[in-house]
């Protein structure tokens, strides 16, 4: 991996993980720090979005270093994942509303799915493509 690709690498790890700890902060702060206070949630979940902004932005300039093959690799996790989350959330959604699943919809369950899926598809493409790329050299 090139300097530059290992430079925005660490810059995406940095972000997420800094999501990651602005998203728990709404999510624990209430019941362990200051309770029940509007203002305070409202703040600490516009922080969490204004970092998340800041993810993404980190993700696409990730994206643009790397190589073409690795951004088609990518996108097509990407793709995947979008429509499974889009499939699979709805169909949860529905499974929820006509109470044929024993407890409310979660979106949790539904971030997992699209994180299990990315990174099924991920490794799915990258070991297709080296494969690709190993019979064109021996052919």
């Amino acid at each position: 991996m090139a300097r530059a690709d290992q430079n925005s690498a660490t810059r995406l790890a940095e972000w997420t993980f800094l999501w990651v700890l602005t998203v728990a902060v709404p999510a624990f702060g209430p019941e362990i720090i200051w309770g029940k206070n509007d203002l305070i949630n409202l703040m600490a979940i516009l922080i969490s979005v204004g970092v998340g902004i800041g993810m993404i932005i980190a993700n696409i300039r990730h994206i643009k270093r790397q190589d073409e093959m690795m951004q088609k690799v990518q996108l097509e996790a990407m793709g995947i994942s979008l429509g499974v989350a889009v499939v699979g959330g709805i169909a949860y959604s529905m499974l929820d509303a006509t109470t044929m699943i024993p407890m409310d919809a979660e979106i949790s369950f539904l971030v997992m799915l699209i994180g299990i899926s990315y990174l099924v598809a991920l490794f799915t493409n990258l070991r297709r493509y080296k494969r690709k790329q190993i019979e064109s050299f021996a052919g």
